[in-house]
C-alpha cells in the first residue's frame, strides 16, 4: 500500500490545488488537515481509504473530484472543510446525497471521457472495450484510426450516456495492426 503519511502536508498553507498521483491507495490521518489555502483536490480511483480528519479545517476547500468508487472514510475526514462539494463521476458506485458529512455531485466535465483506469477498460472475448462517462442523456460517437501520423477518422459506434456514462466495444479491433478511439459529440 502507498500512502500519504498521517500529517504529511499538515498546515502547508502553500498548496492551492492537489492532484493524487494514481500509485496512492490511502490518505492518512490529517494528512491535509490546516490547508487553509486548498482550493480542489484531484483524487484517482486508486484511493481506497481516506482517514480521520484528512482535510481537517481546509476552509478554503470547495471541490474536491473522485475519479473512482466511493472510498471507506475516516471520523470527520472533511470536518470544519465546510464549503466543500464532493464531485463523482458518471459510471462510478457507492456514492450517495453526501461523504464525510460533505454533500456529493456529478462531476460533469465539459468533453467525453474514456475511463481507461477502470477494470473493463481492454481487450475482451468480444471486442475491446472501455465507459464512456459525461454528461446524462447526450449521445457520443467514438471514431476509430489505425495511423496516428496520418489519421483518417472513422465512426465506429454512437452511444446514448444513460445515466452519464456508456460502455462501448468495438468487435472488429483484432482486424487492425493498431486502433486508436477519439470521442465527439454527434
Amino acid at each position: 500500500m502507498i500512502s500519504i503519511g498521517d500529517a504529511a502536508f499538515t498546515g502547508c498553507t502553500g498548496l492551492t490545488n492537489v492532484m493524487i498521483p494514481n500509485s496512492v491507495t490511502r490518505l492518512g490521518v490529517a494528512a491535509f488537515n490546516l490547508c487553509t489555502s486548498l482550493a480542489s483536490v484531484t483524487i484517482p480511483n486508486s484511493v481506497t481509504s481516506i482517514e480521520q480528519n484528512a482535510f481537517y479545517l481546509c476552509t478554503s476547500l470547495t471541490g474536491v473530484y473522485f475519479e473512482g468508487n466511493h472510498p471507506s472514510e475516516g471520523l470527520n475526514a472533511f470536518l470544519d472543510a465546510n464549503k466543500a462539494t464532493i464531485y463523482y463521476l458518471p459510471a462510478t458506485t457507492g456514492w450517495g446525497l453526501t461523504f464525510a458529512y460533505r454533500p456529493t455531485a456529478l462531476w460533469l466535465r465539459p468533453n467525453p471521457l474514456i475511463l481507461n483506469k477502470d477494470p473493463s477498460f481492454g481487450a475482451r472475448t468480444n471486442g475491446f472495450g472501455f465507459i464512456i462517462s459525461w454528461a446524462t442523456n447526450l449521445s457520443v460517437v467514438v471514431e476509430a484510426c489505425t495511423n496516428l501520423a496520418n489519421p483518417i477518422w472513422s465512426p465506429v459506434g454512437t452511444n446514448t450516456l444513460t445515466g452519464g456514462s456508456s460502455y462501448f466495444s468495438d468487435p472488429q479491433w483484432t482486424d487492425h495492426p493498431g486502433r486508436f478511439y477519439r470521442l465527439r459529440s454527434p
